[in-house]
């Protein structure tokens, strides 16, 4: 695995993101920040809330506004 972000969609209207990770390979390129803004934008193609139980993506998304409106 060199990068992942796991998901699960719950109902039709939620999608739940609870891991994101990063090879030590591709550490320091922005994988991490590149999967969680697919999957925000992904929820919003789709239009979904998000749950960001992985601490990573709630931390991204809470440090940029434009990504918030997709939370749940």
């Amino acid at each position: 695995m060199l990068a992942e972000l796991v998901y699960k969609r719950v109902q039709d209207d939620r999608m739940i993101i609870e891991h994101t990770g990063v090879s030590d390979e591709l550490r320091g390129e922005n994988i991490g920040l590149q999967l969680v803004e697919s999957a925000v934008e992904y929820a919003r193609t789709h239009h979904l809330t998000v749950v960001p139980l992985c601490s990573f993506a709630k931390a991204i998304i809470h440090k940029r506004p434009e990504m918030q409106d997709v939370l749940g």
